[in-house]
């Protein structure tokens, strides 16, 4: 495959900039956030956000849908919402004097679907969601229906010691490339929602990209190029979350799996691409490291008792392995960028 040049990359460097300005005049003081959201879905992957209610998860997502101009579809998940009412049935219908079952595409059959609360909804409805996330796709009654493409999955989810929720399980948790927390406001962020903003208004977002062209620039980022030096930091650090592989994976009972590698890869090149560089770094891997790992290690009990957290954990992991095992890493940086 041939690499991205310098040209398209600046090019499409613009167009990224501009989502992310009128992203902002959604979701007041959370650049960051909004940065890591551009980033997941430039490298195609799918994206939980978590956060106490009321904190704009909702509207990010639904000004994400109106700036691309992709068909979105909400889904609201409760306890009684059953995986039909998502994937689609098969209904009864009347055709040439024969009476057949005919499919009805259910909400996942759309650009971006918007998983509102999904850990309100039961595990079983949870888990249908697993094989859209992974395969693309939809099987009912034996039958596969491709979804469209592109197909993102944004769910949104409250903090699970709220009364109401359920954890999502381990498999589905690892396919979502990125798992984001949003934060609250502070002072100076809440003055300004208050003086621009009503109450029970949506934020007036203009489109910004067709999504022809947002498909070129998805189509970009696999081209930006990932030095070998960097595809072996990657796989050092997947490896070192791993118990007895490193000093700080001494209190995580599971590591990460071979896609936290694929995805350390993708949006290590989203990155890369957003920053108008035609190759990805070591820094963009540290960058993105937290976001792609924190939902993919389960700590053991003894780190559970002392309280401590999973960005804890990948904090001193990014700390312990070097860009390359005894070399200097501003050295490797500068070889990486060359």
């Amino acid at each position: 495959m041939e690499h991205a040049s310098e040209t398209e990359v600046t090019d499409a460097g613009k167009h990224v900039r501009s989502l992310s300005n009128a992203l902002q005049q959604v979701l007041f003081g959370q650049e960051e956030l909004i940065q890591l959201v551009l980033t997941g879905i430039l490298a195609r992957g799918h994206i939980l956000l978590e956060g106490l209610p009321g904190l704009g998860k909702t509207e990010l997502v639904k000004g994400l849908s109106r700036i691309l101009q992709l068909e979105t579809r909400r889904v609201q998940f409760t306890p009684d919402l059953l995986p039909g009412d998502i994937t689609g049935n098969p209904v009864l219908q009347e055709k040439d004097g024969k009476r057949q079952f005919v499919f009805q595409p259910g909400p996942l059959f759309t650009n971006i679907v918007l998983a509102d609360e999904i850990n309100r909804a039961s595990p079983k409805t949870q888990s249908a969601l697993l094989e859209a996330m992974q395969e693309r796709r939809v099987t009912v009654l034996g039958e596969s229906h491709q979804l469209p493409s592109p197909f993102f999955v944004l769910a949104t989810q409250n903090p699970i010691e709220l009364e109401g929720t359920y954890p999502l399980p381990e498999a589905q948790l690892d396919r979502f490339l990125f798992k984001l927390e949003i934060t609250r406001n502070d002072v100076g962020t809440l003055e300004r929602i208050v003086n621009d903003r009503d109450l029970g208004s949506e934020p007036d977002v203009n489109p910004i990209m067709e999504a022809s062209t947002f498909i070129d620039v998805l189509a970009l980022v696999r081209r930006i190029y990932l030095p070998n030096v960097v595809a072996n930091y990657i796989a050092r650090l997947v490896d070192a979350t791993h118990p007895g592989q490193s000093e700080s994976a001494g209190k995580i009972k599971f590591g990460a799996s071979p896609r936290a590698a694929l995805s350390l890869a993708a949006a290590a090149k989203a990155r890369a691409l957003i920053n108008e560089r035609t190759h990805a770094s070591f820094e963009d891997v540290k960058f993105i490291a937290p976001s792609v790992l924190r939902h993919r290690i389960i700590l053991d009990y003894n780190a559970r008792v002392e309280g401590l957290t999973s960005n804890e954990i990948i904090s001193l992991l990014l700390e312990e392995i070097p860009f390359q095992a005894g070399k200097n890493p501003r050295t490797l940086q500068q070889s990486a960028s060359s």
